[in-house]
């Protein structure tokens, strides 16, 4: 496999990439089958067609229904049982297991049984996809059948206490089946209720794109179906209860007392009635109406606008920009909104002609300088289908102009219309005026794109916002300029802290141009508290590897910042467009000065600032800092400015916190120096010192020698090297 020419992904592929999570300490308990007989590794035998999970959450009880259908593909009947590892808090009840609607009878086993079953099972199957869930208890069925071709449904039942910090309630269902099933699963599909006395407000979904509706201030419905997936990480979801206006939560995380911790920060505001009075708004829609808009796009252009303007609010200020080589505007000073002025302004976008060239300089210092209200917030969407080429047309300049004229600090936020746009000037320009670039595809609806965006900003709650933690100091916290926070919505902050312990989180902002302050306790952890919130981790990660890329496209090359960037990719898996030559098993991971240069030679490409391959780049950066989900082994292709696709996935793991590359017909931990690989302590799977040293930690470690394949690996500060038991080939 050669990824060195890799050089870009697009947005699918990174989506992709970030729906890796670390498993949590609460709840690994996974239901699977085992073959009873012989020589049948653990999984192999069958596949999982279907995975329905329903569950209630009420003042922290949940109440969970998961159907799962086993096929048996093959030709022999499968002797089959079926165990269901329990939360190592004990915090299941009322446990019931139908198979095909009837019950089945079982038994639950103690943490002393049920370690006994599971070394059995690793010695006999010669498997040891079982040996995370050592120290565990277990429910185990009797044995059933499962005939050749046949299907089975088996449906669990049970209760299940949800684990609780201060206001944040966490819910999680394991989903690591790629071990225990031969095929992908075809359907997965999650239904979730949440009730409570209290009133809900942050719902956050740090595993997957989840669909989140609220109900109000006291319930909220989630729900999520994929196809086709080999899920590798739980499904988690977090939840923050808070009365009053804004309700706010601080989740974080510290690997060692050496290390800085992470921190997550959800906030979010009251459901309001539908009657309720929102907060008024400026909103500037500044058109390109050049000649290279003709035809559907100017349509298109139309019908956004028109959208815009049917969501605009009774005292909401507003104005409409069209550009060419020339300026015109809608009205020559900021417009307030009414059913008249509504009319008047879609007769005049109904009256947008297209034709001249591009000047993007006047037009945003025409849209800027109407800006003359800092008690309300102020709202600019730009939209361009093409290069400046009227007026000024510098990059730098553009921008600089652009930031002078933004005395009254709006956003900026900019839509690139197909590949002829400066994909670098649009994101220098909403980078610098605190707002984001989105990029519309040639076969794609510009209308659709617009009216996504501006759906979650109709009504802002709090404006300009402020964040602290008494008494904490806090560095390298994304995104930079914190964005207003609009009903529905909520902000996901993230940055790192040095010291640890109680403190006061107060979160300042404007409602109509009145300063408001709001506190809430919070707590950030001291290290070994357990690895339940290393996801917080890896999507600070993720995100400060989108603000190196950012750095180095508006600034150029910087050896500190490619550094970094190598050490980060390297640590989390975290492959970028520039960084996937690591994946390359001629690569080592370690030679620093090697791989720098490496980074140095594939971010020359971000020179391309225009064309499917420059816009994509940006497409690219942009995800990566947005991301609200952790980081995890990249889901899909790699592709270089040829258009070949290399997949890495395959020479890439994540496994809990850690990060492995198959190096030399080996996994190798990220970790783990050439010098320390050396001196590796060597264990025989399947040894007495294989099982020894599984039975003396944890079960967070021992996920790590599930392992079919050889492998090293730092676990508590020692180097071991896990080989095949000797006679394997």
């Amino acid at each position: 496999m050669n990824t060195r020419g890799a050089r870009w992904v697009g947005v699918s592929a990174v989506g992709a990439a970030l729906l890796g999570l670390a498993w949590t300490e609460a709840a690994r308990a996974q239901g699977f089958i085992v073959d009873r007989r012989p020589a049948v590794p653990v999984g192999r035998s069958y596949e999982i067609r279907e995975v329905s999970i329903d569950a209630r959450v009420r003042d922290q009880l949940a109440e969970v229904q998961v159907a799962q259908t086993f096929h048996n593909p093959g030709s022999v009947q499968i002797e089959s049982e079926f165990l269901f590892p329990l939360p190592e808090d004990g915090a299941v009840q009322n446990f019931v297991l139908l198979v095909d609607g009837r019950e089945l009878p079982g038994r639950l086993m103690n943490k002393d049984e049920a370690r006994r079953i599971y070394e059995e099972i690793v010695r006999t199957k010669r498997d040891p996809a079982l040996l995370e869930y050592m120290g565990r208890g277990l429910y185990r069925t009797s044995v059933f059948p499962i005939p050749p071709g046949a299907l089975r449904k088996v449906t669990m039942r049970y209760t299940q206490l949800c684990r609780r910090d201060r206001d944040v309630i966490e819910f999680s269902y394991p989903l690591g089946t790629q071990k225990f099933t031969a095929k992908p699963v075809q359907r997965l599909t999650v239904n979730i209720l949440l009730q409570s006395k209290n009133a809900i407000k942050s719902v956050y979904c740090p595993s997957d794109d989840a669909r989140i509706d609220r109900v109000g201030d006291h319930e909220a419905r989630i729900s999520m179906e994929r196809r086709d997936v080999v899920p590798s990480n739980d499904f988690r979801l977090v939840y923050s209860l808070s009365d009053g206006a804004l309700g706010a939560a601080v989740i974080s995380y510290r690997p060692s007392s050496g290390d800085d911790g992470y921190f997550l920060l959800l906030a979010s505001p009251e459901v309001k009635a539908a009657d309720a009075r929102p907060q008024s708004k400026t909103v500037i829609f500044v058109l390109d109406r050049s000649g290279s808009m003709a035809g559907k796009k100017i349509e298109q252009a139309r019908k956004a606008l028109k959208s815009v303007l049917n969501n605009l609010r009774n005292d909401d200020l507003f104005n409409i920009i069209v550009y060419d080589d020339r300026v015109e505007s809608f009205k020559p000073e900021l417009e307030r909104y009414q059913s008249h002025s509504r009319e008047d302004a879609e007769r005049f976008v109904d009256n947008i002609r297209e034709g001249g060239s591009t000047n993007i300089d006047s037009a945003l210092k025409t849209a800027l300088g109407m800006v003359r209200d800092d008690s309300r917030p102020s709202y600019v969407l730009f939209l361009t289908d093409g290069l400046p080429t009227s007026g000024e047309t510098q990059e730098l300049k553009i921008a600089d102009n652009c930031r002078q004229a933004n005395s009254r600090r709006a956003r900026l936020f900019c839509f690139g219309v197909g590949f002829d746009v400066n994909a670098r000037l649009l994101d220098r320009l909403s980078g610098g005026n605190s707002g984001t670039s989105e990029y519309v595809k040639p076969d794609e609806d510009i209308e659709a794109h617009v009216g996504r965006f501006y759906a979650k900003m109709t009504s802002p709650v709090l404006a300009d916002l402020h964040v602290e933690l008494a008494g904490i100091d806090v560095n390298r916290t994304y995104p930079g300029d914190l964005p207003d926070l609009f009903e529905g919505g909520q902000i996901v902050w993230v940055g790192r802290y040095r010291q640890s312990g109680r403190t006061t989180l107060r979160i300042t902002g404007k409602v109509g141009g009145e300063r408001r302050s709001f506190e809430f306790p919070a707590e950030l952890e001291v290290s070994d508290r357990g690895s339940a919130h290393e996801f917080v981790e890896r999507i600070w990660a993720t995100r400060r590897v989108g603000y190196l890329i950012d750095q180095i496209d508006m600034s150029g090359q910087n050896r500190e910042l490619i550094d970094e960037l190598v050490s980060l990719s390297t640590r989390y898996g975290i492959l970028t467009p520039y960084t996937a030559f690591l994946a390359d098993e001629r690569v080592p991971l370690h030679a620093a000065m090697q791989n720098a240069r490496q980074a140095g030679e594939n971010l020359v490409a971000l020179r391309s600032v225009s064309g499917g391959f420059g816009v994509a780049q940006r497409e690219a950066k942009q995800f990566y800092m947005r991301a609200e989900k952790a980081s995890g082994a990249p889901g899909g292709l790699l592709m270089d400015q040829q258009g070949e696709t290399q997949n890495v996935q395959a020479k890439l793991r994540q496994v809990g916190s850690k990060t492995f590359y198959f190096k030399e017909n080996r996994w190798i931990d990220s970790t783990v120096k050439p010098d320390e690989a050396a001196k590796a302590k060597l264990i025989r799977q399947f040894s007495n010192d294989f099982f020894n040293l599984a039975r003396s930690q944890s079960a967070d470690l021992n996920q790590y020698l599930t392992f079919t394949e050889p492998v090293t690996i730092k676990l508590a500060g020692t180097v071991y090297r896990f080989d095949p038991a000797e006679g394997t080939p």
